[in-house]
């Protein structure tokens, strides 16, 4: 039941844009002429691994002051260089800091252990090096990352008390609730992260095994997979990172393909102590990526504000302000919010009326977009994917819509899809996308996600209830809302046997709708 030839495909996307990601990270290596105050050391971490890593402290310090530390381990697939820019900031307000490759990559030792129990230990090992061997304060330490380096120290966050200060960027808190949602394969954000680490590092056996699993579609090892991912995912260890009290920031973007924002407010709900989630138009790691450059950034800004709070004791107001923060995609500016739940004030159905039936294996031309282009395209342009909504053909591609709005619609949060769907084979993938249709008929993507099931009856009707990806977007006056269900989309692996129908009703008993989460007016 595998879709080999469609895993190969994507895959090729995911090579070539590891290859774009390997060439600027090769820009950001370090040269001869590093700059002044950074030495690059070798740190010994778990089972002996070496870390490459850089330090620099701030200016003038010596053994007879204490400073705050900050530990960044590096992204997915990049060298120990990555935030030179962002160190010699942080050392110049007064922290020491140390930034290391993690393992399996680039010319640190090991392999590739996709955040597991060697690179949480890892994390332990470099705050141990720096409070031996740098004027580092161990009352005061943080850890912060841009994605693979998110997901580390929060992680490392939970298992490590001395760490008291955390800022995620674009990182993850369900590792199986990103790439895996809605039991579905998330293929091309996959493809992306294996092509990567094909390139720049040394995947250990278990991890290469985990991708061809995760490709094949192999059910037989779906509770493997599951299992692997839970063990790697700081919702797992929740309890733990409230026992230990980190103030933990969390940064991300509406249209992150690779770890999409819902996991992320998940659990920013389940936090006890100070916390602070801010998320941004854009695609994974795009909203840090002028701060990587050296160039002004909120998302860094906001860094260094949590850390100067949270380490340094500076009465900067950070603490004060609304806790959640987020920017429309259409509009710009930041909205305060007092937690997640308060984003969507209201919540207006949609009524999924009929009876609709449609055929499987065919992309209709509704789709999520490409990895990273899309969601960038939208960041920059506000362009998201489009379809043209009357032209989508009914055979493939289930269409309903709301009224005309006489008002603009704030979507704030996540819309909600309720159906019955009587399937003709045991198995099966669909994809529910939110369109913003104009008066001529272009829809614009406001949100999708993708759902998957098996061993199912054939025939027999099942209750669909599926959270489309979080988003804030406006909807102007004078357009309308489009939900659009069809079953193939190139973001996806999709588990649809040949010939296959879905048939989508509205019992009433049991009315269908997609549920719009609202700013308040």
């Amino acid at each position: 039941m595998g879709h080999t030839r469609k895993a190969l495909r994507t895959t090729a996307v995911g090579a070539v844009s590891a290859t774009l990601i390997s060439g600027s990270a090769l820009g950001l290596a370090p040269t001869a002429h590093a700059a002044d105050g950074i030495r690059f050391v070798d740190i010994t971490g778990d089972g002996g691994t070496v870390l490459k890593a850089n330090v620099i402290t701030p200016a003038g310090a010596d053994s007879t002051h204490r400073h705050p530390l900050l530990v960044l381990p590096t992204s997915w697939g990049l060298p120990q260089a990555e935030y030179l820019a962002q160190v010699r900031k942080l050392a110049n307000s007064g922290y020491v800091v140390v930034s290391y490759n993690v393992r399996g990559f680039w010319q640190s030792g090991g392999e590739i252990e996709v955040a597991g129990p060697p690179d949480i230990a890892d994390a332990s090992k470099v705050i141990d090096w720096a409070l031996a061997n740098t004027p580092a304060d161990s009352r005061h330490i943080g850890m912060a990352g841009v994605s693979y380096g998110a997901g580390i120290s929060l992680l490392a966050a939970a298992h490590d008390k001395r760490i008291k200060a955390v800022a995620a960027l674009s990182g993850w808190a369900d590792l199986i609730g990103s790439i895996y949602s809605g039991r579905t394969q998330h293929v091309q954000a996959a493809a992306l992260l294996d092509g990567a680490s094909l390139v720049t590092g040394r995947q250990a056996p278990e991890v290469r095994q985990v991708f061809n699993d995760f490709y094949a579609s192999n059910l037989a090892k779906e509770q493997d997979l599951i299992n692997w991912g839970k063990k790697r995912s700081p919702a797992t260890y929740v309890d733990q990172l409230n026992q230990n009290g980190a103030a933990v920031m969390m940064a991300n973007a509406w249209g992150d393909t690779i770890f999409p924002p819902n996991q992320y407010a998940d659990f920013y709900e389940k936090l006890k102590g100070p916390k602070r989630l801010e998320l941004r138009p854009g695609d994974h790691a795009t909203a840090e990526l002028t701060g990587l450059l050296g160039l002004p950034n909120d998302v860094w800004t906001d860094t260094g504000r949590w850390f100067d709070h949270y380490l340094k004791g500076v009465d900067n107001g950070v603490d004060r302000e609304q806790p959640v923060r987020l920017t429309s995609r259409s509009t710009g500016g930041y909205e305060g919010y007092p937690d997640w739940k308060s984003v969507a004030a209201t919540e207006r159905k949609i009524a999924l009326g009929g009876t609709t039936t449609i055929h499987t294996n065919v992309d209709s031309g509704a789709d999520g977009g490409i990895v990273f282009l899309s969601s960038i395209l939208d960041q920059v342009a506000k362009l998201p994917p489009v379809a043209s909504i009357p032209l989508l053909p009914r055979r493939w591609a289930a269409v309903w819509q709301s009224q005309k709005y006489g008002s603009v619609q704030q979507i704030r949060g996540t819309a909600r899809l309720h159906t019955t769907v009587t399937p003709t084979k045991e198995s099966g993938t669909l994809v529910a996308y939110l369109y913003d249709v104009g008066p001529l008929g272009l829809g614009k993507l406001v949100s999708n996600a993708p759902y998957t099931f098996h061993g199912l009856t054939p025939g027999k009707p099942f209750g669909l209830d599926l959270e489309l990806f979080s988003t804030a977007y406006d909807v102007p006056a004078g357009h309308r809302l489009a939900l659009v269900v069809d079953t193939v989309d190139p973001l996806y692996i999709e588990h649809n046997p040949s010939g296959a129908r879905l048939t989508f009703s509205s019992p009433a008993d049991d009315p269908s709708y997609v549920s719009i989460p609202l700013r308040e007016q």
